[in-house]
């Protein structure tokens, strides 16, 4: 981490003799953001948001198992034989993050409790996993090409890193978890309590919002979008007619047995069906569409209980694999059908996926390609639930 912060600051150090008066406008653009990249990054480790690899949204204990059995290329056995090769690095990766969040623990970089609900219960699921492992994802299916003896082989070798280092490491994390790290959390929730935390909190709006607002702008701007969103709901509630007070028909929508599937194949039908109907309405709003397609995907089960209702996933930029909506089939009960619209137009089209793939296509540096700001990707994608209004979607109130 020391070497990698240091790395960055060199190049900072070197960009910034640069005059961006003497180049042109599109050089000038490029020296901006990637300053600006930089700055936000070191910001990151100088205030060690590091210290916190895990949590029930996210983190080292799902996102290798999340990812490399997908966006790796397996097309020769040089491929598979890279693959095995990570897989051996795991326990070497785990270690080094344990060691990471324990001196955290030591300097005061508590993190919050109710942020590792279910982190513990997630991580037994794919101990347990054994053959079903999506680490052995790649070795269910092989190349035509490949001998009867070779996928053998890289079958067998793939079980063997499974069950000598890859689960091996997955236990040493949970004792951590379970014996050092949550009896260390804290519940009280909030940055200002982590070292230097307000000076953390305010890099953190920077960092989201691209603005120097404070905590108290934040928060005020929170408490006027409440009052202007509950005054459309209350309009809405109105304008169906419902004979109630307000937490009573936030009751029926939340109990009402016909908003919510009764499986995970109807939901992701659902979802399916409304995305095919948001493409066709794609190319009269927009002149230029992403080459590279996306599909959908389940959220995976040891993920599933702390994640998101869906997330996008993007493809990895060299057209060797699509981008992914993610839909979480945990929980149906509270899978609300008509969620479905506004989520799918953020998540996938014409949000994340429309503006990611589309930025990755485009002839530009790698650090535009694949860098970015918060502010305009959660910006963008909020901005497409309001075109579903023009698309013909979000008519039924």
């Amino acid at each position: 981490m020391a070497q990698w912060l240091e790395q960055l600051r060199r190049f900072l150090q070197q960009s910034q003799p640069i005059d961006g008066e003497q180049l042109d406008s599109e050089a000038r653009l490029n020296h901006e953001i990637f300053t600006r990249l930089l700055e936000n990054e070191i910001a990151e480790f100088e205030f060690q948001a590091y210290r916190f690899p895990i949590s029930k949204a996210f983190g080292i204990h799902t996102s290798l198992a999340e990812s490399l059995p997908f966006i790796t290329p397996f097309e020769q056995v040089a491929d598979y034989e890279a693959y095995l090769s990570r897989l051996g690095e795991i326990p070497r990766y785990f270690s080094e993050n344990i060691q990471v969040m324990r001196a955290g623990l030591e300097l005061g970089y508590l993190p919050v409790r109710v942020t590792l609900e279910g982190v513990v219960e997630g991580l037994q699921q794919p101990i347990d996993a054994g053959e079903q492992s999506l680490y052995l994802l790649p070795f269910r299916h092989f190349p035509a090409v490949f001998s009867a003896e070779e996928c053998a082989r890289l079958a067998a070798a793939g079980r063997a890193i499974l069950e000598s280092a890859v689960v091996p490491a997955e236990e040493e994390l949970l004792k951590f978890l379970r014996d050092e790290y949550l009896p260390a959390a804290r519940s009280e929730v909030g940055a200002y309590l982590l070292p230097d935390g307000p000076a953390f909190y305010q890099h953190r709006i920077r960092f989201y919002t691209s603005l120097d607002m404070t905590p108290e702008q934040i928060h005020a701007t929170g408490l006027a979008e409440v009052r202007r969103i509950r005054s459309e709901m209350e309009e809405l509630i109105r304008g169906v007619e419902f004979q109630g007070t307000f937490p009573e028909f936030v009751e029926f929508l939340r109990s009402d047995r016909r908003f919510y599937p009764t499986s995970a194949e109807e939901l992701l039908k659902e979802t399916a069906y409304l995305l095919k109907r948001i493409d066709g309405e794609l190319p009269r709003l927009f002149k230029t569409l992403p080459r590279t397609p996306y599909g959908i995907r389940t959220i995976p089960e040891a993920s599933a209980p702390g994640a998101t209702t869906a997330y996008y996933f993007p493809p990895t930029g060299d057209g060797r694999t699509a981008g992914f909506y993610y839909v979480n089939t945990f929980g149906l009960q509270s899978r609300a059908l008509y969620e479905l619209e506004a989520l799918s137009l953020h998540e996938a089209v014409p949000g994340h996926h429309l503006q990611i793939a589309l930025q990755q296509e485009l002839d530009l540096p790698n650090f535009r390609r694949f860098g970015g700001f918060t502010a305009f990707v959660e910006g963008w994608a909020l901005s497409s639930e309001r075109l579903g209004l023009e698309m013909g979607f979000n008519q039924d109130p």
